[in-house]
């Protein structure tokens, strides 16, 4: 396979050594192996966010059995759009934003890249809240700020130096994680079962919709480190299973907290079980990964607007900006939030998906001069239209602006269509049809 350089003659001082390349280069160092994949990739599936969106996907479905369905289709159908874009980075050695110029060129990279910068800055700032709100439920109120600040440092740290990270995760918090996840889950399990609320159920394909979305959130984060892994297979295998088994238990365990708890406040909840406070603190320290991987994929997004900047000058600022705007707002809406980005990323990586693998022959050229390609854009729009339409969330005036179009063009979405499967279909077979469309012309006229 033939990919074309971002930079093709490197300065002797950017040449790869132990850690990331300080500024945008395809010669990247390569250590990571399958194991060191799958450690990080299950390390950031273990969230604290993941027993929130499960317990989402809970009161949207309304019975335990849809539920996990709706889990275990959603994570795996965004598993698989996950270790599809690890396999960009793997491929080409580029980050991820930039494995885009590929698919839509250098200048139609932008708007991704602007679209991800936006969306790591709100997932570092929502990591950084569950932190300080978890160490509150442990410790109590005058303990959130100490803890924002100290989440957000150590997230900034990670992420200057983020090989060593990785490879520390791998070490040391897997297992302790591990321990405390299985003790979390007999202890919820042994409490008695009671009912699923019902005033929020929404039905079975909107809870595969949270699922999807929780997962493909990671996918515009996964190049920036399969670019380092040894092979494509082991950057797949790690990010797909990885990411996709932790998230399927920790979505569960949300799912079983709103049923054995009767939790509205999943973390409080858990807090209060017996040394459930132990078991929380475990996973608040590893919880900073998820703010690390946020902040450190933020700067390589910055990397594909501007590559000359040192990577640890940008990890600096943003560590800050997103520890500030963890100190000064809260939760809010992070349901709508879920639906939005799902709407955005998950057709822009089924069709990536889709080009890299079948249309494409894996040839992206992600250098500086790549050229906008029409056919990804159309797919893509084709594909977040159709999701709009099926289900446009909850955020007011936008959801109310596609109920409109709905109505005008007297569209009904089926109650057996999910927004997330029909914005795949959709993107993924127009990008097949314009991209193959010019093969067969040529083949057609020989």
């Amino acid at each position: 396979m033939s990919v074309t350089s971002t930079q093709t003659n490197l300065e002797a001082s950017e040449r790869p050594t132990g850690e990331a390349p300080l500024t945008l280069t395809t010669e990247p160092p390569r250590p990571l192996g399958f194991t060191d994949q799958l450690a990080l990739w299950g390390n950031l599936g273990i969230s604290l966010f993941g027993p929130l969106t499960g317990a989402l996907i809970a009161t949207t479905a309304g019975s335990v059995g849809l539920a996990i369905t709706a889990i275990v289709v959603g994570c795996g159908l965004g598993a698989m759009l996950l270790g599809a874009s690890a396999v960009f980075g793997a491929a080409t050695g580029a980050p991820a934003m930039v494995t885009l110029r590929g698919l839509v060129g250098r200048r139609g990279s932008v708007l991704p890249t602007l679209l991800n910068i936006a969306q790591n800055i709100g997932w570092a700032t929502m990591e950084i809240i569950v932190i300080s709100t978890a160490a509150v439920a442990v410790l109590g109120a005058a303990w959130r700020w100490p803890f924002v600040i100290l989440a957000g440092a150590a997230a900034t740290i990670m992420a200057i130096r983020p090989l060593g990270s990785v490879r520390l995760l791998r070490k040391i918090m897997v297992w302790l994680v591990l321990a405390a996840s299985v003790f979390l889950f007999v202890q919820v399990l042994l409490q008695p079962r009671q009912s699923i609320p019902q005033e929020s159920v929404l039905g079975f394909w909107p809870a595969v919709d949270l699922a999807v979305a929780g997962v493909v959130s990671f996918a515009p984060l996964a190049a920036d480190y399969s670019r380092h892994s040894r092979t494509r297979k082991a950057a797949f295998w790690g990010a797909s299973l990885g990411y996709g088994l932790a998230a399927v238990a920790y979505y569960a365990l949300g799912v079983f907290a709103v049923v054995n708890l009767g939790a509205s406040d999943v973390i409080t909840a858990l807090v209060t079980l017996p040394a459930g406070a132990i078991a929380i603190a475990i996973l608040l320290v590893d919880e900073v990964d998820e703010a690390f991987a946020n902040v450190y994929s933020t700067t390589m997004s910055v990397h594909n607007i501007m590559p000359q900047l040192d990577r640890r000058i940008v990890a600096l600022i943003i560590g800050v900006t997103a520890t500030s705007l963890a100190g000064l707002l809260d939760f809010g809406q992070y349901q709508s939030f879920l639906f939005l980005i799902g709407s955005v990323f998950v057709p822009l990586y089924a069709v990536a998906a889709v080009d890299f693998f079948l249309v494409s022959r894996q040839h992206w050229d992600v250098s500086a001069t790549s050229r906008l390609r029409a056919a990804p854009v159309i797919a893509w729009a084709c594909g977040f239209v159709g999701y709009q339409l099926v289900y446009p969330g909850s955020v007011p005036g936008w959801a109310d602006l596609w109920t409109w179009v709905d109505e005008r063009i007297g569209f009904a979405p089926p109650g057996w269509l999910g927004s997330s499967v029909a914005a795949i279909v959709i993107s993924g077979l127009v990008m097949l049809t314009l991209g193959l469309l010019p093969r067969y012309r040529r083949v057609a006229h020989q």
